[in-house]
């Protein structure tokens, strides 16, 4: 009996410690997003992974400054900012990649600790280890997408941009999927046709929302959340009248802004439609387990929520605070998505 209490406790300390790194990740998201929205992204034109400082001095900003000055950035769209003005989106650009590393120390330090204190069994070494390697290429993903905005034009790859968030959910959902193999506990349902319709509809928006959060970075990073800022419609049609005109036809899907404003828009639509068919979920009380239930309700409030705020954010011209929190309960969305899944595969489990 001890020994069991002893491993229950062993295991929900290192769930907790993956949850709270995939909540550490949530706060980079919003970080990320902010440095994109108010063009601080491209302050920092050295990647110096080493470096946790800010510039201490005077003559250590002038060099700062005078660095950014030769940038596309400060040529094309900011020629006229002076010092101060630099400060202003240096510092979040800073915070930003500091919140990376600081994300890096808090995997390393429990983990050392833990592996020392017989907290982390060798069985569980590997997946540990692989979840660093996500975090550190993620890091690396980070500079090469900076990196593609210094060279000839002030904007960064909306390729890369939408790699390096798509690199952050991969993240996110393992880190989320250890801590909740480690927390959750089955409890043995027979696999019925209310779980199974569940667990269809949970994993069909878990892969749309693969797609969608990408195409969300696609639309951010050709701004083409700025264009046809009507809804349901796009002006006066369904699709764009100008969704077509590049060549080749499916260069389109990647980098016409109106195709690929639509595209967010129906995969979005099919996001939600998927949530609001596990309504009937809510009411099988026989059927599924209530803190299941309440999993579900979760996902459908998100998804409701999640369309209001892409709409929202699209008739008002993509304002900052929304377009943030936008992006924010995308990565809720999947996560409680991901929940309420995990729990259906160990009901299912337990019950065989």
């Amino acid at each position: 009996m001890h020994q069991n209490r002893t491993e229950t406790q062993r295991r929900r300390t290192v769930g907790i410690w993956l949850l709270a790194l995939a909540a550490m990740i949530l706060v980079n998201v919003i970080l990320g997003g902010l440095t994109r929205l108010t063009g601080s992204g491209l302050s920092m034109v050295e990647w110096q992974p080493l470096t946790v400082l800010p510039p201490m001095s005077d003559a250590a900003w002038a060099e700062m400054f005078a660095k950014y000055q030769e940038s596309p950035q400060f040529q094309l769209v900011n020629d006229q900012m002076d010092l101060a003005g630099f400060k202003g989106i240096f510092w979040l650009e800073f915070i930003h990649r500091n919140w990376g590393r600081l994300l890096g120390f808090a995997f390393l330090v429990p983990f050392v600790v833990f592996l020392w204190k017989k907290i982390i069994t060798r069985a569980e070494v590997p997946t540990l280890a692989l979840l660093f390697v996500l975090g550190a290429g993620q890091g690396v993903l980070g500079w090469a997408m900076v990196a593609s905005g210094l060279r000839d034009r002030p904007e960064v790859s909306h390729y890369r941009l939408a790699a390096h968030l798509f690199a952050a959910l991969v993240l996110y959902a393992a880190l989320l999927w250890a801590g909740f193999d480690r927390l959750e506990r089955p409890e043995a349902r027979p696999l019925n046709k209310g779980l199974r319709s569940a667990k269809r509809h949970l994993r069909i928006i878990l892969i749309l929302l693969c797609f969608a959060i990408p195409a969300g970075a696609l639309v951010a990073g050709l701004h083409a959340g700025l264009v046809y800022n009507t809804f349901p419609l796009m002006g006066d049609t369904l699709v764009a009248p100008d969704a077509f005109e590049m060549s080749p036809g499916w260069i389109n899907f990647f980098a016409n802004p109106a195709l690929v404003q639509f595209d967010h828009r129906v995969l979005a639509f099919f996001t939600w439609t998927t949530a609001m068919g596990l309504t009937p979920a809510l009411f099988r009380k026989g059927m599924i387990p209530a803190a299941l239930r309440a999993k579900i309700g979760l996902v459908i409030g998100l998804a409701n929520v999640q369309v209001a705020l892409g709409i929202s954010t699209l008739l008002f011209y993509v304002p900052i605070p929304l377009a943030v929190i936008h992006q924010l309960c995308a990565f809720l969305l999947f996560g409680a998505t991901l929940w309420a899944f995990h729990q259906i595969r160990l009901t299912i489990r337990a019950e065989v």
